[in-house]
């Protein structure tokens, strides 16, 4: 599991989380509108304000088994100036480049050796028993967990399946008729992918881990130079 041992890295990661997904919405959103659609401005998606783009079913799964999203950009693919094949295509991977980018921004002071990579600031709690009067916080903790989950968030979304962006770059080969009538049944997709999450978390199929790992390891290596401290 993802986030199995958590303790006080639990806010850590809740920061995290708000970051990664607020970029990768937001970024949907942006490139949209870019293209043509003012969809996104009018729902208030072109925005960094994290409520904006939460959706409450796909942050509980994120916190619960590791894998989830945020809440999806309305889209009229139609308005898009490219034609509604490539300019959903266009939209769909502004997503998870978007995570790539914040993780190599997040990654560059851990690159570095900028900020340490343990939690090294003591706050005192001489309220609390003894024990527990004191815990540790830094920088460094946070920027892993932000280089981490955005790399996991773009490497799940580029999974080819419906309705993960990462269908969309496949659907622009489809013919037109073919394409409008996939994306009017695209929704059932959702329910294979949360099959897959459900069948990792409660089977131990681990699939969706084996699949995932591989790459967002690698990834990490490139940007941080390190062996990841996470699991999936």
């Amino acid at each position: 599991m993802l986030f199995a041992g958590l303790g006080f890295e639990l806010g850590y990661l809740l920061i995290a989380l708000l970051v990664a997904l607020t970029f990768h919405e937001a970024s949907h959103a942006l490139v949209a509108y870019w293209l043509g659609d003012p969809t996104p401005k009018k729902m208030g998606r072109l925005s960094l304000n994290p409520f904006a783009h939460l959706e409450l079913y796909g942050a509980l799964l994120i916190l619960l088994i590791g894998l989830g999203w945020g809440k999806p950009v309305r889209i009229e693919a139609e308005n898009l100036k490219p034609g509604p094949k490539v300019g959903m295509a266009l939209v769909a991977i502004a997503g998870p480049i978007s995570n790539l980018l914040l993780a190599i921004v997040a990654g560059i002071p851990l690159r570095f050796r900028w900020v340490s990579l343990v939690s090294d600031i003591r706050i005192p709690l001489d309220f609390l028993p003894a024990g527990y009067q004191a815990m540790y916080v830094g920088l460094g903790p946070l920027l892993q967990w932000i280089v981490w989950l955005s790399l996991a968030l773009a490497v799940f979304n580029l999974i080819p399946l419906s309705p993960l962006d990462g269908s969309r770059l496949w659907q622009i080969l489809l013919p037109t008729n073919w394409y409008r009538q996939f994306t009017r049944y695209e929704f059932f997709g959702l329910f294979l992918v949360m099959g897959l999450i459900l069948s990792d978390r409660f089977f131990g199929t681990n699939i969706l881990g084996r699949v995932l790992l591989p790459p967002v390891a690698i990834l990490w290596r490139f940007i941080i130079g390190t062996t990841p401290p996470f699991q999936l």
